[in-house]
Formats: structure tokens, C-alpha cells, sequence
């Protein structure tokens, strides 16, 4: 991830629309503080969402003064869904803590919320490049059900986003409030964009590059979940 010292000191926050930044983690001490830094030049507030990391993560993140609270242990999606509850900005991002995502691109997910252009604005691998979604069968298989998924919402709902698993994303705060979200899992990336299109409300895209994990591994075991989002996709877009 690259250096963001020059960029953050040349930004400036919206004198109206405050922005909390969320970070859920689990078992993240080797990168958590460097999220951490990277995004609070850009936010009102970050918090981090634990899922009760058997490590460092929690102690490191509350020495730098941010926000922590525990999720339920049910899975990323919980945690999510549990941050609106503690979240006090008009945005809220949404950051994975890995190093995949890089916060100088917070400023890029947030304006066209700011310029009313968008409620809803999900960061895409397949625009801005992946060093991560490439290379083995695992990739292969993640990259065709991704798109298949997003192939679907595209059709039912008119639109023409390039993916939908990405969970580096921006929305309003009234509008996530509104989605009424379930999944406690990854399928929520896709609950989300489905069901803000579905609520009316509209769904933007910036390119965003996937850098590769500074450290860890995936949480996600594909040969487990799969047919989760195969009923999520289902159930949220032809059954309620």
C-alpha cells in the first residue's frame, strides 16, 4: 500500500458531511495500526469492529485512540451491520484491515456521495486492478461466481456495475439504516447493492485497486460458503 503522508496532508473534510470509517478485523496486529493511520486523515471517526481477536488487534487499535467495540461472533457481516449502531457520521466506509484496501482512495469513494450523485458507492477490483483476484483455480472460480453474481443484478436492475463482492465501499448513513441487512457473512456485500437498488436508492462505482494482503490470509473459505451467495442472490433479488 503506498504512502499516504502527501496526499492526507493536502485534503480537507467536508465543512457538512462528517464521515466514520469502519474497520472490521479479526486477528489483524501485524496491519491494524497502519489501517488505522491511513484513515483517520480522511475521517471524522474511525471505529473498529473486533470479532474477538485472540491477538494484539484490539490493544493496538485502542492506543490509537479510536473507537473499538466486539460483533456477536457471527461473521463479518454481523459485525457490519453491528457498526451502524455505533457510527455518529452522515458516511460510513467501509475498510477491510488486511492492506488490500488503500485508505487515499476514501476521498475518491465519498465525492459522489458529496456531489449528490450517489447514495451508495462500492470501490471495483476489476476497474482499478487486483494483485490479489488472479492465479490459481481458487481466484479463477472466486472472479467467474462474482461476476455471474454481478451479471444478475445488473440485468434485473438496468444497471452496468462491474462487480459486487468488493467490501470497500461508502454509503449514507440514513440509507444503510433503511436497507434493513440480515447476512451475517460476506453475502452482505451483495445484499447491500441489491437491496439499495432495490429500496430506489442510487448505486455508484470508482475503481479501486485490490493490493495483496500485507499480511494474514483470507477468512473466506469458498468450497463452504458458495451456495450461500447463491441463495443470497435468490433470495434478494426475486424472493423479497
Amino acid at each position: 500500500m503506498p504512502n499516504s503522508e502527501e496526499k492526507s496532508n493536502s485534503y480537507v473534510k467536508h465543512p457538512k458531511f462528517s464521515i466514520s470509517v469502519v474497520i472490521p478485523t479479526v486477528n489483524e496486529e501485524k496491519t491494524v495500526a497502519r489501517i488505522i493511520e491511513g484513515c483517520i486523515p480522511y475521517a471524522d471517526e474511525v471505529i473498529v469492529v473486533d470479532g474477538h481477536s485472540c491477538d494484539r488487534t484490539r490493544e493496538i487499535a485502542e492506543g490509537l485512540a479510536v473507537k473499538v467495540v466486539l460483533d456477536h461472533k457471527k461473521g463479518k457481516g454481523e459485525a457490519l451491520r453491528h457498526s451502524t449502531k455505533h457510527v455518529s457520521g452522515d458516511i460510513i466506509v467501509f475498510i477491510d484491515a488486511d492492506g488490500s484496501h488503500d485508505p487515499e482512495d476514501i476521498p475518491k469513494l465519498v465525492e459522489p456521495i458529496l456531489r449528490n450523485e450517489a447514495d451508495h458507492v462500492s470501490g471495483s477490483r476489476l476497474i482499478g486492478g487486483s494483485s490479489e483476484l488472479h492465479g490459481g483455480f481458487d481466484e479463477c472460480f472466486r472472479l467467474m461466481g462474482s461476476s455471474f453474481i454481478t451479471a444478475c443484478i445488473n440485468w434485473k436492475f438496468k444497471v452496468r456495475l462491474s462487480e459486487s463482492q468488493n467490501g470497500f465501499r461508502a454509503i449514507r448513513a440514513d440509507v444503510i439504516r433503511q436497507l434493513d441487512l440480515k447476512e451475517n457473512i460476506t453475502t452482505i456485500e451483495q445484499e447491500m447493492i441489491i437491496k439499495t437498488l432495490k429500496k430506489g436508492f442510487r448505486m455508484g462505482e470508482v475503481p479501486s485497486h485490490e493490493h495483496k494482503r500485507m499480511a494474514g490470509y483470507s477468512k473466506i473459505s469458498l468450497k463452504k460458503v458458495w451456495f450461500r451467495y447463491v441463495c443470497t442472490l435468490v433470495k434478494y433479488l426475486f424472493l423479497s
